[in-house]
């Protein structure tokens, strides 16, 4: 195959068979993590077949008696991963994801090289992270991934295609070969994934170098989903660097990542916020706190429901540019004062309302932001607050779907 100078490259995969294909790909591990419920319908759907949920932990089953059991399950299923059953590919999948809503996401699946990002909050890298990194995350992920035989992606990234790239995919779909086409499970619609190849592949990598040439300098690439995921394998990568020496590991697999590129004017793409929500906590005094930087005037505002009832407030001095930003300078300082209380970060306005009517918890919704605003403000002030954003619904998230052997 052709070498290409690029950043997005093609990517040797591994695809499920046809009759095994809705069993295999299983949604992002960091959704419904407040509802176990979704995750015991995934494990019984799946049942003995193989599938991405043998190789991924649901968040949910954190700090939960499922933990231990499920991590002793992926890492045997790490050990005795072998390949077969899966169908080989080595290109770029051109792929058309039918949301729940109707709505078609158009996006391309390789792999990045980890030597043109850097998660660091200043970082004027190609590849740029759009919102904080929590340090602490990344070192066992880290490990996990080190441990890992295939890598199993959720990581979104966004482009600012200017209607470049995907419509010429799109004109020549119907001349390519089909890898997979299937319906997602526990409603998460519909995926099909064309072959991008031969001749196709050359086309559309010339369009990939001319799209970094003419934004080298600026974003070129910026995270989407999938942030920690990403951070933990460029961890990983320089780990191996440190211990090996970079000229050693220069053409190891951990070196890039499987993705999935989308363009941030895909009709499809909505920015929803990411809720707050405030657990085992005194609705009461968390009011009380609120109130001391709050009031009914300003342009930041929030909306809390406590106790079964919604009040509207805006905070009146504002520590960030972004209403979310206030809002989690704010719990991260009732949290650190109030053990035991803990935040959880809700997708979904109806879920985040009903979440709210348990007792001892607070929720939080707010305005989000368009997301013309995102390449701008990454290029001119860093990182975004964490979990700023998300692009779309919980069952509108990446499936696990194509894997890439990394060891």
């Amino acid at each position: 195959m052709h070498t290409y100078k690029t950043i997005f490259t093609p990517a040797e995969m591994l695809i499920p068979q046809k009759d095994n294909a809705e069993r295999w790909a299983v949604i992002a591990c960091d959704q419904f993590t407040s509802e176990m419920s979704y995750w015991n319908e995934c494990a019984s759907f799946v049942g003995t077949f193989p599938s991405a949920y043998g190789y991924i932990l649901p968040e949910a089953y954190l700090t939960t008696e499922k933990e231990a059991a499920h991590n002793a399950k992926i890492r045997t299923n790490m050990e005795n991963f072998d390949g077969k059953g899966m169908i080989p590919f080595d290109g770029i999948v051109y792929l058309e994801r039918t949301l729940p809503d109707g709505s078609v996401r158009h996006g391309i699946v390789g792999k990045l090289d980890l030597e043109a990002y850097s998660y660091a909050k200043d970082s004027a890298s190609p590849i740029r992270a759009t919102e904080a990194t929590v340090l602490e995350r990344i070192p066992p992920r880290c490990k996990v991934r080190s441990e890992a035989a295939i890598e199993l992606p959720h990581i979104l990234i966004l482009i600012e295609d200017k209607k470049k790239l995907f419509p010429a995919l799109a004109a020549e779909k119907d001349a390519m070969d089909t890898l997979y086409d299937f319906d997602l499970m526990l409603g998460g619609g519909h995926v099909h994934g064309y072959a991008v190849k031969d001749e196709k592949l050359d086309a559309l990598m010339e369009l990939i170098a001319a799209y970094e040439a003419e934004n080298a300098g600026g974003v070129v690439y910026a995270m989407g989903d999938g942030n920690h995921s990403l951070a933990a394998a460029k961890a990983h990568y320089e780990n191996l660097k440190a211990a090996h020496g970079a000229d050693a590991v220069k053409d190891h697999p951990a070196r890039w990542a499987l993705c999935e590129i989308t363009s941030l004017e895909d009709e499809s793409l909505v920015f929803e916020p990411i809720y707050r929500l405030l657990i085992n906590c005194d609705p009461a005094d968390v009011l009380r706190e609120l109130t001391a930087v709050t009031g009914d005037a300003g342009e930041q505002k929030i909306h809390v429901i406590a106790d079964g009832q919604t009040k509207d407030i805006a905070f009146t001095s504002p520590t960030h540019a972004l209403t979310v930003g206030t809002l989690q300078n704010f719990i991260d300082a009732y949290c650190a004062a109030h053990p035991g209380v803990t935040c959880d970060y809700i997708h979904g306005d109806d879920t985040l309302r009903q979440l709210a009517e348990n007792e001892n918890t607070v929720g939080f919704l707010f305005d989000g932001m368009d997301k013309g605003e995102l390449f701008p403000y990454v290029d001119a002030h860093g990182t975004l607050p964490r979990k700023t954003f998300s692009m779309g619904e919980a069952k509108s998230k990446r499936y696990y779907l194509e894997a890439r052997v990394i060891r």
